[in-house]
C-alpha cells in the first residue's frame, strides 16, 4: 500500500514589483517585438520562505522598450518545508512540480501587474503571455541552507 503524500502548504506571504520601466525610445508601434523572460528563486531559511521572481523584456531592434521585474514571497508551513529539508546535508530540495506552481502564481501575478500599471498607456497592448514553466525549470530547485 502507497502512502499518501501529504499536501504541500504554503501561502502569498508579499508581492513586490521589484522594477518596472518603459522606453519610450526604443519604441515603435510598428516593430515586431520579442520576448525575454528570466526566473529565479530565493529562500530564507529562517523565515520558511521562497521567493519567485520573474524578470520580463520587451525587445525591438535589441532594444529593451518595456521591462518588468516582479517578486512573490511564499510563506511555507513548517510541515511543508520540513520534508524539502535535509538537515544533516544542509541542504533544502524543492521540487519541480512544486516550483512550477509557485512560478504560474507568480507568472498570472505580474501579468496583472503590468496591465495595471500599463492600462492607459501606449503599452496597454503588451501582455505577457501564456509561459511554459515546464521549460524554465527543467528540475528540482536545491539551495545550501545553513
Amino acid at each position: 500500500m502507497e502512502k499518501e503524500n501529504p499536501a504541500l502548504k504554503f501561502k502569498i506571504q508579499g508581492i513586490k514589483t521589484e522594477q518596472f520601466a518603459t522606453f519610450d525610445h526604443a519604441f515603435s508601434p510598428s516593430e515586431s517585438t520579442e520576448l525575454e523572460t528570466e526566473l529565479q528563486f530565493k529562500i530564507d531559511s529562517s523565515n520558511k520562505l521562497i521567493g519567485v521572481f520573474l524578470g520580463v523584456e520587451f525587445i525591438q531592434n535589441q532594444q529593451v522598450f518595456l521591462k518588468i521585474v516582479v517578486s512573490c514571497h511564499f510563506k511555507i508551513e513548517g510541515t511543508t518545508w520540513e520534508t524539502f529539508q535535509k538537515k544533516e546535508e544542509k541542504i533544502l530540495t524543492i521540487p519541480r512540480s512544486f516550483t512550477a506552481h509557485l512560478a504560474m502564481i507568480t507568472t498570472g501575478t505580474t501579468r496583472g501587474i503590468l496591465f495595471n500599471k500599463t492600462e492607459t498607456t501606449i503599452y496597454s497592448s503588451y501582455i505577457i503571455p501564456t509561459l511554459n514553466v515546464d521549460e524554465m525549470i527543467p528540475e528540482d530547485i536545491t539551495f545550501s541552507i545553513q
